[in-house]
């Protein structure tokens, strides 16, 4: 090892204040392992409005929400600003007969009036549900729109751009719902601006509405489905937001002394952003920077624009995110510089990262800063709002989703040769609305909500050291020989047998005679591989002789060692459309949903196992 390595080896973690890893375990006759953490919950906010108000007092001229206007520059809203507006806003909600019987629906992007209009609503007990903007603009028959709309029965619609969703909008029966914009309404649509609104007057009844929102008050709906079906309204409480962003604060504290400051661009639709990252920004004075950009074709250089003019203290990405990132801190050293200037804290989908991204992204942050980062990741679902586990301590191993934290109960149930992960506690949601046979079902005899995936302890004796994730326990299928694939266990070995070539993968073959893999590449490590300049497109090079012959190898080697049919590979094919988040491919713990993935790619599939193979298939012979 040399010097310089062993320098990267020891060196030390950014100084951030973690809880320390505990947990009390207990093994019962059954095979089942019941974890919880010694760490007493405490007391904590009563609902969500409440922190706005504090921060309004401590802090009220420090930003909470900000966003790129039309001429580029950021358009920022102090928490004095916010606890304003959001007092106005409740007023104009309240004026208009809003409540639990009709609540709030939000179609469009994170925008801040997505944000002010939200917490307006919350604070005075009138649920609002953020719909994905998919539904609206990808959607030709609205198959989905249409049964939310149904289902909720809500008195206002907000879209931020009329035009842009009036073609939804023309499709939903509006006459008793009242919309509003904030810019551009479509013609001949009665639409009400976003600043008519918020010109209201509040009075006292926004305070006694305010008051008499209790924890148990339904703050929010989020909608959630697998690969079929109309999507699930997933009640979220007051209780089970508040509470789980005092489990945050309990298992790093750091946030008392270093307010978050957040660049994100993941949907408010989904509990990871809407729930996780925009709260632990408001429970905890922090700023959070709407970031119009992603890991997409013609959109990351936005997100790289703002990471030159915001420096966050925690940054929450999924996998696409960091290896689209990753070049740029490698090749860049003043954005290096600047985006980890005040970095202590990084969270990554933990299903998904590959180990090739883990290492680059802490070498990157030792050669900007001369120490570690920490990374970690846990385990959530829109049902436990989300956050269930975290692996809250420094070096914890790529995968580690953690422990219990405060004031959760876990079991590990047996189900076949899993073990399905299960909890109850203060943020596990009470139900799915108005389906009561649905809620019926999601829990077991003992009251855990049942998740339907699989954990497998670290290591049994030392529970401390956390779980890893073990797969879906409905994604497995047969070969047509009847022997079951393992998806789960599979998909992460063939990564890293393929590193770093691979980003993530569909595991393929039900009912075939062999396993295929469908891949997404990793672009920095297929350019490597091929010998490539940097800015080459990944897709052009599928074919290269160079990137085709490493796969071969790679597989052939890790098929020497497989054991049997259920783990060997046999074709591959890469794969250029991203995992689409809003046709369920990327499942809310920020992982692929193998099913859907493989209903959704049915086409590909038939081309992976065609006969003779194709050439964009790769046969590992």
């Amino acid at each position: 090892m040399t010097d310089t390595e062993n320098a990267f080896q020891t060196a030390p973690y950014r100084l951030a204040a973690l809880a320390p890893a505990k947990v009390n375990a207990e093994y019962r006759e059954d095979g089942s392992i019941l974890l919880t953490s010694p760490i007493d919950l405490g007391d904590y906010y009563r609902q969500v409005g409440e922190p706005l108000r504090h921060w309004a007092e401590a802090a009220p001229d420090r930003v909470w929400l900000a966003e790129r206007d039309a001429s580029g520059a950021w358009r920022s809203v102090t928490y004095g600003e916010g606890r304003a507006l959001c007092d106005r806003l409740s007023q104009a909600l309240l004026d208009r007969g809003l409540g639990p019987g009709r609540p709030l629906v939000i179609l469009s992007e994170n925008s801040v009036n997505f944000g002010l209009l939200s917490v307006a609503a919350m604070q005075v007990g009138i649920p609002f549900a953020p719909v994905s903007p998919a539904y609206s603009l990808m959607s030709r028959d609205f198959s989905r729109l249409k049964p939310i709309f149904e289902q909720l029965e809500p008195g206002m619609v907000y879209v931020e751009d009329g035009v842009r969703f009036e073609t939804a909008l023309r499709a939903l029966p509006l006459d008793r719902v009242e919309l509003v914009v904030t810019r551009d309404p479509p013609p001949e649509l009665a639409a009400t601006p976003f600043d008519d609104l918020a010109a209201t007057d509040a009075t006292g009844a926004v305070d006694a509405a305010f008051d008499s929102v209790t924890a148990d008050v339904t703050a929010k709906y989020l909608f959630t489905s697998g690969s079929t079906g109309t999507p699930k309204a997933v009640i979220n409480t007051h209780r089970m937001l508040c509470a789980n962003q005092q489990m945050n604060r309990l298992i790093m504290p750091f946030v008392d002394d270093v307010p978050p400051v957040i660049v994100d661009w993941l949907p408010w639709n989904h509990t990871a952003a809407g729930n996780q990252m925009f709260n632990v920004v408001l429970f905890n004075g922090g700023s959070y920077y709407l970031d119009a950009g992603r890991p997409a074709p013609g959109l990351f250089d936005t997100t790289l624009k703002n990471l030159r003019d915001v420096s966050p203290t925690i940054y929450f990405n999924v996998p696409a995110g960091f290896a689209a990132l990753l070049p740029h801190l490698e090749n860049d050293p003043e954005l290096r510089t600047r985006f980890f200037k005040d970095l202590v804290f990084v969270w990554y989908a933990g299903a998904a990262l590959t180990q090739d991204l883990w290492d680059r992204f802490e070498r990157v942050a030792y050669q900007a800063l001369g120490e570690r980062v920490v990374m970690t990741s846990g385990f959530g679902t829109t049902e436990s709002s989300p956050s269930l586990t975290f692996a809250h301590w420094p070096g914890s191993r790529l995968g580690n989703v953690g422990i219990p934290l405060p004031g959760m109960q876990l079991k590990l149930a047996p189900v076949g040769d899993k073990m399905e992960i299960r909890a109850k506690g203060v943020c596990i949601t009470p139900g799915y609305y108005k389906d009561i046979d649905l809620t019926a079902k999601a829990f077991d005899e003992e009251g855990y909500y049942r998740f339907g995936d699989a954990m497998k302890l670290i290591d049994r004796e030392r529970p401390e050291l956390g779980m890893l994730f073990d797969g879906r326990l409905s994604e497995n299928f047969k070969l047509s020989s009847g022997t079951w694939v393992n998806v789960g266990t599979l998909r992460t070995e063939v990564i890293a047998a393929a590193a770093p070539v691979f980003q993530d993968l569909i595991v393929c073959g039900h009912d075939r005679d062999a396993i295929g893999i469908l891949a997404w590449p990793a672009p920095a490590g297929c350019r490597e591989v091929a010998g490539a300049a940097e800015d080459s497109d990944p897709e052009s090079l599928f074919g290269h002789p160079a990137l085709r012959a490493a796969i071969v190898e790679r597989l052939r080697k890790f098929n020497a060692g497989a054991g049997g049919s259920s783990r060997r590979i046999a074709r591959v094919m890469l794969m250029s459309e991203p995992p689409q988040i809003d046709a369920n491919e990327i499942t809310d713990k920020g992982y692929i949903n193998q099913r859907a993935a493989r209903e959704r790619r049915a086409d590909l599939v038939e081309t992976l196992f065609s006969t003779p193979a194709p050439d964009a298939v790769i046969e590992i012979t």
